[in-house]
Parts: structure tokens; C-alpha cells; sequence
């Protein structure tokens, strides 16, 4: 993980959030607060309908939240949404993507969405598709890739402006193991450069492999947080699928 010396830094803190959705029963989220430490890769864990990726998309800025606070290096995602927006990204679950247009025409597309122009931005695309093992392909239509070549543009989008803090809305669901593989070891690089994280999945082993803090959550609300080996051993757990279970259940959700 990224180094220690920026581990008193706060990058994230979400207080009391709450999601009321109209004509829904119980909220999205009742009361979601957590705290995330610069050069952390924290894993936010729970099973469908959680309240997973209405909780990343309040962080992120792309919804607003019924009640509660969420603050970003010191800047509060309501009153300074300029600021925000400048330092962070988001990889979402969906492809996010131009299928007709290419790789290289997609992240020009999205790099003036940013403010990044001419030979900064060329430069910078060229940059992200490497990183993704795509540069070879960046004139080829996207709509022609595989799933998991779709999954590294719809990553090298999200990194495109250098954001300081990065979210991941389950970023390698539907791709094969090599792509997985090669993902994880990508931000594994990135947050070794700096990248701050915030990534959701359905893979423990994903949690395990990459996050250095973790949070389960359930109807909404955190459950659990801390380091994945720490709660393991506190809850006389062998694996964090065995704590996962024992907080959230076996019971099969919609």
C-alpha cells in the first residue's frame, strides 16, 4: 500500500449519510459514516442492495444524499463541488463508455470534459491507455473489445485527470481471471504513486489481496471497518468470506 507517512491525513469522511428513496420501505443508507486515510485502498463489502453504490455515488458526487456530510481532503462535496470535483474519479459499475467511438477518441472526449487540452491532453491519453496494456489498440472501436479490454478503457477514463482520490464501483464483475489479475496489479501500482481508493466487490479475495482498510456494510448501515487482517483475527475468522458471512448472513439477496 501507498506509504505510511500520509496515513494521519484524512482523504474521505462520510458522516450520518442518510437515502431515502420515494416509495421505498427503509432507506438506502441509515446512518452511513466512515473515514478514509490518504494512501489507503479501502474496500467497501456487503451483499446486494447494501447500499454499496448509493453510497459511492453520494461520495462521488453523482447523488445527493437525504441527510448527512461528506467531506474530501477538507472540502465539503456540496459547498465546494468545483474543488471536489478536481480531485477525485470514478470508475463505475456500468461501462461508461462511446461504443463507436475508439479508445483514444473516448478518453479525448472525457479529457476536455476535465479542462485537459492539446499536447497535455494527447500526452496524458497516451499515458493512461499504456498503463491499461491498450495503447496498441487505442485506434480500434471500442464496441469491437472484449469485456475485460472494456473494463481497463473504463479505468484509464477515470484516471485520465490524476485524481488524488479514485472510486471503483466493482470494477472487474463480468471480465476473466487475466483481466481481473491485471487490473488489481494496475491499481496496486497507482495507489503505490499515490492514489487514494475507494473500491467496492463481490470478490473477498479481491478485499484481501488489495485493500489495506475495509468496511462491511448492510441495510445501509457499516457494520464493521478496519484492517482486513486485524478483524479477522478479532473475530476468530480464517478468511474475510467467513467474517463477511457471519455479519451479513447466507441468506440469498435480490
Amino acid at each position: 500500500m501507498a506509504a505510511t507517512n500520509k496515513e494521519q491525513t484524512i482523504a474521505l469522511e462520510a458522516s450520518g449519510l442518510v437515502k431515502l428513496y420515494k416509495g421505498c420501505g427503509r432507506p438506502a443508507l441509515d446512518g452511513f459514516s466512515i473515514v478514509i486515510r490518504e494512501g489507503d485502498i479501502f474496500g467497501l463489502l456487503g451483499p446486494n442492495g447494501a447500499g454499496k453504490t448509493t453510497a459511492i455515488s453520494i461520495m462521488s458526487s453523482l447523488l445527493r444524499a437525504s441527510r448527512g456530510t461528506v467531506m474530501i481532503f477538507g472540502a465539503d462535496t456540496r459547498r465546494q463541488a468545483d474543488k471536489v470535483k478536481e480531485m477525485i474519479g470514478l470508475v463505475p459499475q456500468e461501462i461508461a463508455l462511446y461504443r463507436q467511438l475508439t479508445a483514444r477518441e473516448n478518453l479525448r472526449y472525457f479529457g476536455k470534459l476535465y479542462g485537459i487540452k492539446g499536447r497535455a491532453l494527447g500526452s496524458r491519453i497516451d499515458e493512461c491507455l499504456d498503463f491499461v496494456g491498450l495503447l496498441p489498440k487505442a485506434d480500434q472501436l471500442v464496441e469491437t473489445y472484449s469485456g475485460g479490454m472494456k473494463r481497463r478503457v473504463n479505468l484509464a477514463v477515470g484516471i485520465l485527470h490524476q485524481p488524488k482520490l479514485l472510486f471503483l464501483d466493482e470494477p472487474t464483475v463480468g471480465i476473466d481471471a487475466q483481466s481481473r489479475d491485471m487490473i488489481l496489479a494496475r491499481l496496486a501500482a497507482l495507489n503505490q504513486a499515490g492514489t487514494t481508493m475507494v473500491y467496492t466487490t463481490h470478490y473477498m479475495e479481491e478485499a484481501e489481496r488489495l485493500c489495506s482498510e475495509v468496511a462491511i456494510m448492510d441495510s445501509g448501515r457499516v457494520l464493521s471497518q478496519g484492517k482486513p487482517g486485524e478483524l479477522m483475527k478479532d473475530g476468530g475468522h480464517d478468511t474475510l468470506q467467513d467474517m463477511f458471512f457471519s455479519l451479513t448472513g447466507r441468506k440469498l439477496r435480490d
